[in-house]
């Protein structure tokens, strides 16, 4: 018995090592309850991004607003840690027994729960249980059902590409790393390296089918079994829908199921369905995906064909992982499921539609040449519609060139990698009220690369319009790296975590040079600005970067509001080592709202110039620019020129955020200012 409780407390010890490292609290009281339900967009007031980001009818509830008898997680924008990766910041987490409870602000039928459990010692994941019920007509926990919560999508550990394994030692060894300051494998001796390093992408989400359609004043709650084999449960938040059911078969289509396939799910169904989209083509006919899940473990081809199912919350397409026997010519050493046009060198696809289904893959590692994306290939005059892509390695992954595909209504959730990347060549092409959620890269990119020493081909005349971009575990919210006369308008992007920015412009990754127009317009982000580890510095909302050429296009940022930023609002850099052959100019800010800076409104840290007409300004944590120009401090003063060219106002804690004695380029520089914690965003 002896021996017994002294494992009992080893364990103990071990799980609140394990949930400090986390941001979790292990002796932190429980929340009160809420009095009233709070509908949020990315964590705040819809008011404050009124008209921007995606409308899916989807109205979420954060944990932390919630009522519970568990702990709120403390706000921490920290990288590695629980509320870092979560909605707002912050999240609710719960032991065997407790629970936490949404009150319904409109009908609702389903629900989507953002969550977190922990991994397995070895990694690799772990099932548990949580039980949803419903506080209806004055019962309490009615109907519940109990859903399998897993962990075997996420965590993550370790260097770029990252490993699985918790007990790993270092992938890159012979590269520097912040938290020793130095390059393990030349250090003598050499550094002490914590295990598991660097955890990340804690959080997965589950979709489920209430029993009812519920009503405002009923009372959603998500219980912990209390002989749950999870430590602990973190809850983020909860999507609520009303979905109508199962749209019918069409007119003039023909049913997968009709060939063969297996609505269970037990049979592979990836030949049924090549046989329905050949007999399709052939009598000029849809393809419909009826109600049901359907096992596909390898990439269906699409070429003048549409794909219709019966809604994503319905007509389910679902894959597992499938090692190939020898690498395949594009280097894949895995397939899975994927809906894929033909590549550009065999003359691309043209003329696809699908619509209304739901991919859900099977990735759990990132290999970055594998080819185990949700849709894939080049599309031209092709449209994206209403779908739900899950557990791939990108959602969508579309190489040119090619022209004119449209991506709409469509959720991208829990990717291993991008949740959108339209790369080298993609033209005239639209990304439109689309909500992306927990990538592990660029929420929504545009790559203009060049490859194997060959010109790139640009990105041109595409538009990121209208979406709603969430928790990007790595990089950028929306990146876009060089093209033409491309254009990033009414998005909400917030919280990204590690090494990335709500908005980025970067020459960078072999892109072509910026030419034409760059415009940001009416978008606005929230909790923004990451600490990028390898130059131990803050990044701002929005983030515009030299690295292998100068930006001398027009870059305007117009009506973008930025709200809440952990560190600068903007950030200008070139890379140190080539600060001087590279610079950033011709750069506009206008009519720009900035709601609270760690720092600083603008840090410059390169050569070259902007404007500002009508930037407002509050909750300004230190001098409103932070001008360190190339760093040569001359007595000409900074290499990097700010024009006022009127409007400018508001500040903070050492006055107006654009003085005169600033102007033109005072050198201002403060190369790790102290961060003075802004407050939440509200109302102007």
């Amino acid at each position: 018995m002896q021996k017994r409780s002294r494992m009992l407390i080893v364990s103990l010890l071990v799980l609140t090592s394990c949930m400090t490292i986390l941001g979790i609290n292990p002796f932190s009281q429980h929340a009160k309850a809420q009095a009233s339900p709070r509908v949020t967009v990315a964590a705040i007031d819809p008011s404050l991004v009124a008209g921007r980001g995606a409308q899916l009818s989807i109205v979420q509830q954060e944990a932390e607003n919630a009522t519970t008898n568990g702990t709120i997680l403390p706000f921490d924008t920290s990288a590695y840690t629980l509320s870092g990766e979560a909605s707002g910041r912050q999240a609710v987490q719960l032991t065997p027994g407790q629970y936490v409870a949404f009150t319904l602000t409109q009908r609702a039928n389903a629900v989507t729960i953002r969550y977190a459990i922990p991994d397995a010692p070895t990694g690799g994941g772990i099932d548990a249980p949580l039980t949803v019920s419903v506080d209806h007509n004055g019962r309490e926990n009615t109907h519940p059902q109990t859903i399998t919560l897993t962990s075997k999508y996420s965590w993550l550990y370790n260097q770029y590409p990252f490993t699985n394994d918790p007990n790993a030692g270092l992938l890159h060894p012979d590269w520097w790393i912040t938290e020793c300051s130095c390059v393990p494998a030349f250090t003598t001796p050499p550094p002490t390296i914590t295990k598991p390093f660097r955890p990340m992408h804690f959080y997965d989400e589950q979709r489920l089918h209430l029993h009812n359609t519920y009503q405002a004043g009923d009372v959603v709650r998500l219980t912990v079994p209390a002989d749950s084999n999870a430590a602990w449960t973190v809850i983020d938040l909860v999507d609520f829908q009303e979905i109508a059911g199962p749209a019918p078969q069409p007119e003039d289509s023909v049913s997968v199921t009709d060939f063969g396939a297996d609505p269970s799910g037990i049979r592979d169904s990836a030949d049924a369905f090549d046989l329905a989209i050949q007999a399709a083509k052939a009598s000029g006919k849809t393809v419909y995906i009826p109600a049901g899940t359907f096992q596909v473990n390898r990439h269906i081809i699409v070429d003048d064909v549409t794909v219709e199912g019966a809604g994503s919350w319905w007509s389910i397409v679902k894959g597992h992982q499938v090692t190939l026997t020898s690498p395949a010519p594009d280097r894949s050493v895995h397939t899975g499921v994927g809906f894929y046009g033909k590549y550009a060198a065999d003359g691309g696809s043209h003329n696809v539609h699908l619509s209304n289904f739901a991919i859900e893959g099977d990735v759990r590692e990132r290999i970055d040449t594998d080819q185990v994306n949700g849709i894939g290939g080049a599309l031209n005059d092709s449209t994206i519609d209403g779908l739900y892509i899950h557990h791939t390695k990108v959602g969508i992954w579309l190489d040119g060139p090619m022209n004119n595909v449209a991506v709409e209504n469509t959720v991208i959730a829990d990717q291993i990698a991008d949740g959108i990347n339209f790369h080298q060549g993609v033209t005239n092409s639209r990304v439109v009220n689309s909500l992306i959620r927990n990538t592990g890269d660029d929420g929504l990119a545009m790559w203009s690369q060049a490859v194997g020493g060959q010109p790139g081909i640009e990105d041109a005349t595409n538009v990121f319009d209208h979406n709603t971009v969430q928790n990007p575990v790595l990089a950028n919210g929306i990146a876009i790296y060089g093209g033409r006369n491309n254009a990033v308008s009414n998005n909400i992007v917030a919280d990204p975590v590690r090494e990335g920015s709500g908005l980025h412009a970067g020459s960078r990754f072999g892109s072509t040079p910026f030419s034409g127009s760059l415009r940001f317009t009416n978008n606005t982000t929230v909790r923004a600005g990451s600490f990028e580890l390898n130059w131990k510095i803050g990044l701002g909302a929005i983030w515009l970067y030299a690295l292998e050429g100068s930006l001398t296009a027009d870059i305007e940022v117009t009506g973008d509001n930025f709200l809440q930023n952990t560190y600068n609002a903007i950030l200008i850099v070139s890379d140190f080592p080539v600060k001087d052959l590279y610079s950033i100019s011709n750069v506009h800010f206008q009519d720009i709202h900035v709601d609270g800076t760690g720092t600083s409104v603008l840090s410059a840290r390169s050569a070259g110039n902007a404007t500002f007409q009508n930037v407002v300004a509050r909750h300004v944590g230190a001098v409103g620019i932070n001008n360190c120009g190339s760093f040569h401090f001359t007595s000409a003063g900074s290499e990097f020129k700010v024009t006022d060219l009127g409007g400018n106002t508001g500040g903070g804690t050492t006055g107006p955020w654009l003085a005169p004695w600033e102007l033109p380029n005072t050198i201002t520089c403060n190369d790790r200012p102290p961060v003075v914690p802004p407050p939440p965003p509200s109302a102007w």
